[in-house]
């Protein structure tokens, strides 16, 4: 009998159920509040969290990042068969000062002075010694990196696939073709006589992908709101940059002699180059943000 009385406590004690947690589980990222409401500032590091530790997010952006090795290296391999490379050079002739203060002017070039091209023995300055020359490594750099956050953006809203981003990166460089195509043509029509090649259309066309950077990285952290205070904030900047450079760079002191139907022209070539930049940038980046 005290053997059976043994075996049946020690099945009791067995079958006893596990006491209640003394305290909530708060390892979500919440600190515990009154009401139960995050802390301040606990939906932003959740985003951070969030966009850094989706795995999903992450595959996209393995994926972007080989679409873009891939497309640089096809780029680079046709511009050797087309391109002289000595004039290619110039353009990436920059250094990190000049990066980081190109990005400044970009960004904010309201307080900027003088924004004529500097000549040595009528030789324009590379950009590693001219803020003022136009370069193709910001926009490059630029370009990659977009494709790289929008397929970061596209895993987190759980819409990543090749096609979808590859669409994406192809609708981007296509727009900034049609943009310098268009450029050029116009600059015909209008006669006007500058030192602009498809190299400094490129290059003013590119910058765009600053501001695209910032707005679709700020809408992800911030959500539609901030998209838009940052859309409305690049696409000014890149505005004001866009008329200062080319309307230097068209209308200098070889034009001013010149008819003044002609000078009204190239004015409005320039006008409609910068107000077409916020249209582009909302058109390429509008569906990554939700």
């Amino acid at each position: 009998m005290k053997t059976g009385n043994l075996k049946g406590s020690k099945h009791r004690a067995r079958a006893a159920p596990d006491p209640p947690p003394l305290f909530d589980d708060t390892s979500g990222g919440y600190s515990s509040q009154p009401g139960g409401y995050p802390a301040p500032g606990a939906d932003v590091a959740f985003n951070v969290n969030h966009l850094l530790g989706d795995p999903m997010a992450n595959v996209a952006m393995a994926y972007g990042s080989s679409i873009a090795s891939h497309g640089k290296d096809m780029v680079h391999k046709e511009l050797h068969r087309f391109v002289s490379v000595n004039k290619l050079k110039y353009f990436f002739a920059v250094d990190t000062a000049y990066v980081a203060k190109k990005l400044g002017l970009l960004v904010f070039p309201y307080t900027h002075q003088n924004w004529e091209v500097q000549y040595s023995r009528d030789a324009p300055l590379p950009p590693r010694q001219d803020l003022n020359a136009p370069d193709l490594y910001i926009p490059t750099m630029a370009f990659i990196t977009y494709v790289l956050l929008a397929g970061m953006a596209l895993g987190i809203q759980k819409r990543f696939s090749p096609e979808v981003l590859g669409l994406c990166a192809s609708t981007a460089l296509v727009w900034v073709v049609m943009e310098v195509l268009a450029l050029l043509l116009g600059i015909y029509l209008a006669t006007v006589r500058s030192d602009l090649s498809t190299f400094h259309l490129l290059a003013y066309s590119g910058y765009k992908y600053v501001g695209m950077i910032l707005s679709v990285l700020t809408g992800l952290l911030f959500g539609s709101d901030g998209y838009y205070v940052a859309l409305a904030w690049t696409s000014s900047s890149l505005m004001y940059f866009i008329v200062r450079s080319l309307r230097t760079a068209t209308l200098g002191p070889d034009s001013m002699g010149g008819p003044a139907p002609r000078q009204r022209l190239q004015l409005y070539l320039t006008l409609g180059a910068a107000a077409f930049q916020p249209l582009i940038i909302y058109w390429l980046t509008f569906h990554l943000v939700r």
